[in-house]
């Protein structure tokens, strides 16, 4: 079933509806809030605190737009609002981000990769983390982050340049290029 027609059984009363929409895109989601707050324990009372206010707000969804775009515009606020609450200083180098969990990239690269990546500020990793794990496109990052597409290409420019300084040994996966 499409995402408009479980909103409409959502709209309709039907108590177990939004349960399919969080079963949905809750993996993604966390994804997203791991990129973002740095840390699985945020990342997952911020999804938590996401679906909350999307289910109190779904009233406003409007059926023509993709459902985990909207969402994903509640997903990053609730985010942004965790990080501002802790005051986070410093970013939590022993999160280990699930979507570097690649059979093929070795293991030193996975670690320097999750480092450089966890030294980064959550709006860089947040771009990185939706263009090369989630594969936007440019014009899908600006729709997803509310900001013009040549914001995007800037943002992404100097993500990537950050991160490639983070990587000690120069070292530069295809996955992080430039595509």
């Amino acid at each position: 079933m499409d995402d408009s027609a479980t909103v409409q059984r959502c709209l309709e009363g039907e108590p177990d509806a939004f349960r399919t929409l969080v079963e949905r895109y809750q993996g993604r989601a966390l994804g997203h809030a791991i990129a973002i707050t740095g840390n699985r324990d945020d990342a997952q009372d911020a999804v938590q605190d996401a679906f909350l206010n999307a289910h109190r707000a779904l009233r406003t969804f409007d059926r023509e737009r993709v459902f985990y775009a909207w969402f994903y515009a509640i997903l990053r606020n609730c985010c942004y609002k965790r990080l501002a609450r802790r005051r986070m200083d410093a970013v939590d180098h022993a999160v280990r981000l699930d979507l570097l969990e690649s059979p093929t990239l070795p293991v030193d690269e996975r670690l320097a990769i999750e480092r450089a990546l966890a030294a980064l500020s959550p709006t860089d990793r947040e771009v990185v983390m939706l263009r090369h794990f989630d594969g936007l496109s440019y014009a899908e990052l600006a729709a997803s982050l509310g900001i013009p597409i040549g914001t995007v290409m800037s943002r992404l420019f100097n993500a990537r340049k950050r991160l490639r300084d983070g990587l000690s040994g120069g070292l530069a996966p295809a996955q992080i290029g430039e595509r």
